[in-house]
């Protein structure tokens, strides 16, 4: 028999006011723990399913990351989630931050509808480029910024407005790609971004390591100077090497074979992360038995941080 799901309810968001400082707001946000992501439709091609994975491996699924795009809305595994009253944070898959006009009121109309339904803990979501000119589904994608001061502060003032607008952290993630556009180091880009923005951040994990890869860099480059007392959460995510015709990269399919540099950085970045609060395995598309040993390790590795 599954056990009944013992984990605390969510309460809301508990945060200072967005004027009060990052560091004042970062000790009102709660430490969620281990956790997993899902989107729209994510169990349809035999992925796990989130609630199965709370009852049977509680400490696996501490909370919900949820993907979102007002357009699709939440499907039945996120209603599953909130009517469970479970916590859970709103990963955004539809803004430009970047761009004013796409901070429009509608948007945020449905935003604010959709964080009344969740009662996330802090919104979040790749700052990157998720659509090509108006926001229409024909439309979307997913680009890295353009790694520049201009566009840095660009970003900065959009997550500055979007907290305003819903009285919620909004952690920056820095987005996957090949192909790089700029002048500054992806990390020394997010570093100008935080103090801007004076924010927090998702650091996904992989994406750094995929960044550092293309540049021919080592996984750990400019690490040294990164303000990691600034990341609220990491993402941990399997990477499927590639080759054709010579050209490698590393594709970012959320599988559960994780590349040994992410795990290097994981282990290098707990410690000294002051204000780790999530960390999320994006492995919402692959059967529940094949991530059971990616949690562990994730755990194991956590542990000193997040209490079981």
């Amino acid at each position: 028999m599954a056990r009944s799901i013992e984990m605390q309810p969510r309460e809301g968001p508990r945060q200072g006011a967005p004027s009060a400082p990052f560091s004042e707001r970062v000790r009102r946000l709660p430490t969620l723990g281990l956790g997993v992501s899902t989107e729209y439709g994510a169990r349809s091609a035999g992925g796990l399913d989130p609630l199965r994975l709370a009852r049977e491996h509680p400490r696996f699924a501490r909370f919900l990351e949820v993907g979102v795009e007002v357009e699709r809305g939440l499907d039945a595994d996120a209603e599953a989630w909130i009517a469970q009253g479970l916590p859970s944070t709103y990963h955004f898959l539809d803004v430009n931050l970047d761009e004013p006009e796409d901070l429009d009121d509608a948007w945020l109309a449905r935003v604010r509808t959709l964080v009344a339904r969740l009662r996330p803990a802090w919104l979040c979501g790749d700052a990157g480029l998720w659509h090509f000119g108006p926001r229409e589904r024909g439309h979307m994608l997913l680009l890295p910024p353009i790694l520049t001061r201009e566009s840095a502060a660009a970003l900065a003032s959009g997550i500055a407005t979007l907290r305003a607008a819903t009285g919620l952290e909004v952690l920056p993630e820095n987005p996957p790609g090949q192909v790089f556009v700029g002048d500054l180091h992806l990390l020394d880009f997010f570093a100008e971004v935080l103090v801007q923005a004076d924010t927090g951040m998702l650091l996904d994990l992989a994406h750094l390591a995929i960044y550092q890869r293309s540049q021919g860099l080592p996984p750990d480059f400019a690490l040294d100077r990164f303000p990691l007392e600034r990341v609220v959460e990491i993402h941990v995510a399997g990477g499927t090497e590639r080759d054709h015709q010579g050209l490698a990269w590393v594709e970012d399919l959320h599988g559960v074979e994780v590349l040994p540099e992410v795990w290097d950085l994981l282990a290098a970045i707990v410690p000294r992360a002051d204000n780790l609060k999530a960390l999320v395995f994006e492995c919402e598309r692959n059967p529940l038995a094949e991530t059971l040993a990616g949690f562990q390790r994730l755990a194991a590795l956590t542990a000193p941080r997040f209490s079981p």
